[in-house]
């Protein structure tokens, strides 16, 4: 089974715009695939690659180069400092969930298959998709469902849910579609379920929040020249990605000096986000969604 093909491969590296001797991090190790280009490019480089996923490990690379941390992202700049790193060149995202936990079942992160409703990144989380069902208020769910996943309807699928588990609990994928197959709209099923799921997906392993804080670490964290790189896959990390990208925080609002320049952290070097073309979706179809944005620190 192939772990995971990452997507903009040759655009992503490309755009680190990597020195052989210079410091790299990649905050979504998986497969490796971005990892094991950037160690192509390097010398006497290194490169520090995290990834909460316990099966990522079996995918390091025996190089000395490479310190791997088993760690989420939002610990970023804690842990380089903890490693006697004080800024690196460049930092590489590639926030998709990977085949490999698409593709085994018992992870929950798909409609297709019937599975127990985990959803978790980090097999240690406390908190999986089925007790969030279980658990939350109905005005707790409407809100993950209107926020992540931009349901105008999110009260009455908040609502089916409340209704459905009292009669029995949430464990598996099936028992969601059955509490609210009703609301799918006609031959739109897939794309309903699909940002149901990632509602959830995102709630359990707190994606935005932990995304936000990494953004603002790597600001920190970046020398001088140094390029940020990141692959998103949906609207609301696109945006809080732009927003960051081009005014240094996520309204995207411009603040400006005394003579009225705008004031920005970030020189953008992708004025527009890049996305794959024909040949890589053929290819590969679960990048079609996929868009790039880099930026580098002033």
């Amino acid at each position: 089974m192939v772990y995971h093909i990452p997507a903009l491969l040759t655009e992503s590296i490309d755009g680190l715009n990597i020195k052989p001797d210079g410091i790299y991090v990649d905050v979504t190790f998986g497969g490796g695939g971005h990892s094991m280009e950037i160690l192509k490019r390097l010398t006497t480089g290194r490169l520090i690659a995290f990834d909460q996923d316990d099966d990522a490990k079996l995918n390091v690379p025996d190089d000395k180069r490479i310190l791997f941390l088993d760690q989420n992202f939002r610990f970023l700049k804690n842990n380089l400092l903890f490693n006697n790193i004080s800024s690196v060149d460049g930092l590489i995202a590639d926030l998709g969930v990977s085949f490999h936990q698409f593709d085994e079942a018992e992870r929950g992160f798909t409609f297709r298959q019937d599975a127990p409703l985990d959803m978790r990144m980090n097999k240690n989380g406390k908190v999986t998709a089925a007790i969030l069902l279980n658990t939350s208020d109905e005005e707790s769910l409407a809100d993950i469902f209107y926020n992540y996943g931009e349901f105008t309807n999110s009260r009455r699928i908040a609502r089916e849910i409340v209704a459905a588990r009292e009669t029995k609990p949430f464990k598996s994928v099936n028992d969601i579609i059955q509490a609210i197959g009703k609301l799918a709209p006609f031959r739109q099923e897939h794309k309903f379920y699909a940002r149901i799921f990632q509602s959830l997906r995102i709630a359990v392993n707190h994606e935005i929040d932990y995304l936000q804080e990494m953004l603002e670490q790597s600001l920190t964290m970046l020398n001088t020249g140094g390029r940020l790189v990141v692959i998103t896959y949906h609207s609301l990390e696109d945006r809080l990605v732009k927003n960051f990208m081009r005014s240094g925080n996520f309204a995207g609002e411009e603040k400006k000096d005394f003579y009225g320049n705008v004031e920005t952290p970030f020189r953008m070097i992708t004025k527009k986000g890049i996305t794959p073309g024909e040949d890589e979706i053929s290819s590969n179809n679960r990048s079609r969604s996929a868009r790039l944005r880099i930026a580098e620190k002033i």
